[in-house]
């Protein structure tokens, strides 16, 4: 991967394998954080609570409001926009304070990570324990957990404009897929930091099929976040066949052709039923290959990473025919973050030996 460090060699010092291990185990904690947030996050879009608090305050916000005036200050605040006025008029401050708390919850919690991430790295660097070549990427995930707080209160700000009761399917891919960046990034770093050494031989064969298996999850969660930002899961409700037809009439009924792929209810949804069953194909493929293969990290990975793309993919038409109930889509999301790990884990497996001297 473009971000591995240079490994150290097989006989380092006893110190620095300790190091390394503290280093992996911390980022280890930071990605199941991580992993809650992006569940919080789904949650948090499925009960239509994202747009309740309006206000931006990196340090204020860390506390919920304590008086009565300050509870009457944001509702009032909230009943200025689209989606108090088209889909919450007259809840009343008790049904506010219900959609505030999931996301005042979701905020806290990605404060959370800050602290854990920014206080481990201050301590583990104060105290000379991170491995050589790691400074830099440790930073770079510093910075890039930044600005998904940034990309974060962008994405809600678009939700108060004129007509829009939700936020903006654009910004909401944009959102999702920068979490997921950096929880893969984070757990590609722990992982090279246990097992610093490069792939076996006998894992070279899997590394075509899994990659082309993980690449396919990639672009299905993508479709999803879509499928999530203009609600496409509430129309449909069948499978395999939608409205009695394996494709959907008015595919292309959008012009430009290309706005198909994000605004059109039917086209969106199709492409993540269709992304969805090639990633399920690539997966079993990949398993296949590796049947013959001896134990080891490269043969295991391809069948965790099929368990995670079945279950995935059950609890995906699960989701679908129930009319996607806050409950099963949050579920889902959340599973989508399993996929990524099987699928970080089995890349991981099968990877080949960083470039002498690379740093990233």
């Amino acid at each position: 991967m473009p971000f591995d460090a240079r490994p150290q060699a097989p006989d380092a010092a006893p110190a620095e394998a300790r190091n390394r291990r503290a280093v992996a185990r911390w980022l280890l904690a930071v990605a199941g954080l991580i992993w809650v947030m992006v569940a919080l996050g789904g949650a948090t879009r499925l009960t239509g609570s994202g747009l309740s608090i309006m206000e931006w305050a990196p340090l204020s916000g860390a506390l919920p409001p304590m008086s009565d005036a300050e509870w009457q200050r944001l509702y009032d605040l909230y009943r200025t926009i689209p989606q108090y006025q088209l889909v919450n008029a007259g809840f009343g401050l008790e049904g506010f304070k219900g959609i505030f708390w999931l996301e005042w919850s979701h905020r806290f919690w990605g404060r959370l990570i800050g602290f854990v991430y920014a206080g481990g790295l201050a301590w583990f660097w104060l105290r000379g324990r991170i491995p050589a070549g790691y400074k830099p990427r440790l930073l770079l995930l510093l910075a890039l957990g930044g600005m998904q707080g940034l990309v974060g209160w962008i994405m809600v700000a678009s939700g108060f404009e004129a007509d829009r009761t939700a936020v903006s399917p654009y910004r909401l891919v944009i959102h999702l897929m920068l979490a997921l960046l950096l929880f893969a990034m984070v757990l590609w770093t722990a992982l090279t930091l246990l097992r610093p050494g490069p792939a076996p031989a006998e894992a070279k064969s899997l590394r075509a099929p899994l990659h082309a298996a993980a690449g396919l999850a990639m672009l299905t969660i993508l479709a999803g976040g879509f499928v999530a930002g203009i609600r496409a899961g509430l129309d449909y409700n069948t499978f395999p066949l939608m409205d009695g037809r394996w494709v959907p009439e008015g595919y292309w009924r959008l012009t430009p052709l290309w706005q198909n792929l994000t605004q059109n209810i039917a086209a969106v949804q199709f492409n993540h039923r269709l992304l969805a069953t090639l990633t399920l194909a690539a997966a079993f493929f990949a398993a296949f290959r590796a049947r013959p293969l001896p134990a080891g990290r490269a043969r295991h990975a391809a069948f965790a990473l099929l368990g995670a793309i079945v279950l995935q993919y059950a609890l995906g038409v699960a989701t679908l025919l129930a009319v996607v109930p806050a409950w099963l889509g949050t579920l889902h999301q959340a599973v989508a973050v399993l996929v990524l790990t099987a699928a970080t884990l089995a890349l991981h497996a099968t990877r080949r030996a960083a470039r002498p001297g690379a740093i990233a």
